[in-house]
């Protein structure tokens, strides 16, 4: 058995530093309830369910307790067995690894709080994935929250493959919207614009969630009025890949497995806050009070994911509740597994775009907001820091969780810290386009709207 840390070390789940620890490749992903007897993986959860397989003996598991996520143990090679004899490593490694992180979450309000269930809108943009969206929508179908729509908005179609799913499906039970325009925001704010939920929420057709995640953020809302928006823990759904595990070492879109209230008035020890908008949490889970989020616009039409900023919008939707004098809440009990990018090539595009839309990002923050220049250029020498430790290769751990595979770039272990120095420089070579990308995708969407009118 191979733990992700050394027994003496801190916990294994992966935290807001980076990088995170080396993860076995390939490993089956699974769950592991502390409180269950029947099982290391959860029979009906929307998470991958993989039994033992030797020919993949590497195990990466989410530890819960309860249903509250504790954090991440990994198996390596030498974790091959049967099934009580997997699960009896598993909690080994857990009980010995794992503790429930201190709540960084403030008290609620004073006050009563509401204990009427919100209902629940759930959003899924999507463009040309049927297989993906399939399997996405399957899992929201299983939500345990009663009051939840689902709409799924077709961005930019070329055909009806995507509607004819949806509306085959469950009919009833899924609502399809088609935008015309291509790009991420504009999708997203044609779900806002139809959602009939008190809260939005909103997640990736390239995602899984649990049946319980409407439900955790429903209750996060509740709990405290103050809040008007949450995200949520995002673990990976499959670790298949080198790719994908050197995403989820470089910048996985996990947060840690502690909640976290944030506000304009918060004494935040980051630098960086709060321009450094990707600690908050992701776009493939977070989720709006509904009246806030339209009342703050919705999502910048000139940024995300098919424009020229290539991302940025969810960073910029939650400076935008922070400026406003709300609060933002990261809750890891309301849990989606992703699908990282497969292939080196996937994963260099993605973080390519990750520095362009953070650029972009930071350019719309100042057009929105030009008050923010002042405390943005008092955060510049610490970012410059920041970008340049990305690009300087960490120290590799010293005992490996699984062989390496050939490296797609010759000369380069892809389990080493130079693997993700590059893609650190990678990103920081994106991100001096991003001011220009933001400012070409506005013109895109003057000329849109204008078309839209004549």
């Amino acid at each position: 058995m191979t733990a992700v840390r050394p027994a003496a070390a801190p916990p294994v789940p992966l935290p807001p530093s980076r990088p995170t620890p080396l993860l076995p490749v390939p490993a089956r992903v699974m769950e592991l309830d502390l409180d269950r007897p029947d099982g290391p993986w959860a029979p009906g959860r929307s998470g991958p369910a993989r039994p033992p397989d030797a020919a993949v003996p590497s195990v990466v598991a989410l530890v819960r307790r309860g249903g509250r996520p504790l954090g991440l143990v990994a198996l390596g090679p030498d974790g091959a067995g049967g099934d009580e004899s997997l699960r009896a490593r598993l909690v080994a490694a857990a009980e010995r690894d794992l503790r429930p992180e201190p709540d960084g979450a403030p008290a609620p309000a004073p006050g009563r709080a509401d204990r009427t269930p919100p209902t629940v809108t759930v959003v899924v943009c999507t463009r040309g994935r049927p297989t993906l969206l399939g399997d996405s929508l399957r899992a929201l179908l299983r939500t345990d929250h009663p009051a939840t729509e689902i709409l799924v908005v077709d961005n930019a179609p070329e055909d009806d493959t995507t509607e004819r799913l949806v509306r085959g499906l469950a009919p009833g039970r899924l609502r399809y919207l088609r935008e015309p325009v291509p790009g991420l925001a504009r999708a997203r704010n044609r779900g806002l614009a139809a959602a009939h939920g008190e809260i939005v929420a909103f997640t990736d057709d390239d995602t899984l969630a649990d049946p319980g995640w409407a439900g955790a953020l429903a209750a996060a809302f509740r709990a405290d009025p103050r809040i008007a928006c949450v995200t949520g823990l995002v673990v990976p759904a499959e670790l298949d890949t080198e790719a994908q595990a050197l995403f989820e070492r470089y910048c996985g879109f996990g947060k840690g497995f502690a909640p976290r209230d944030w506000s304009r008035h918060t004494d935040a020890a980051d630098p960086l806050f709060p321009f450094a908008a990707g600690r908050f949490g992701t776009g493939a889970n977070m989720a709006f009070r509904t009246g806030v989020l339209r009342r703050l616009g919705g999502f910048d039409p000139a940024t995300g994911a098919g424009t020229p900023t290539r991302g940025g919008e969810d960073l910029l939707a939650f400076l935008g509740v922070l400026s406003a004098g709300h609060t933002l809440a990261y809750r890891p009990d309301a849990v989606v597994w992703h699908r990282h990018r497969r292939t080196r090539a996937e994963l260099d595009a993605q973080i390519r775009g990750f520095g362009i839309g953070l650029g972009g990002y930071l350019t719309a923050a100042l057009v929105h907001r030009p008050a923010l220049l002042a405390e943005l250029l008092r955060r510049v020498p610490a970012g410059a820091r920041y970008a340049l430790r990305r690009t300087a290769a960490p120290a590799t751990p010293a005992v490996p969780a699984a062989p390496a595979t050939p490296a797609d770039h010759p000369g380069e272990d892809p389990r080493t810290g130079a693997a993700l120095a590059r893609l650190g420089r990678i990103e920081l070579r994106g991100l001096p386009r991003g001011p220009a990308g933001y400012l070409v995708g506005r013109v895109q969407d003057r000329r849109f709207r204008t078309g839209s009118r004549s």
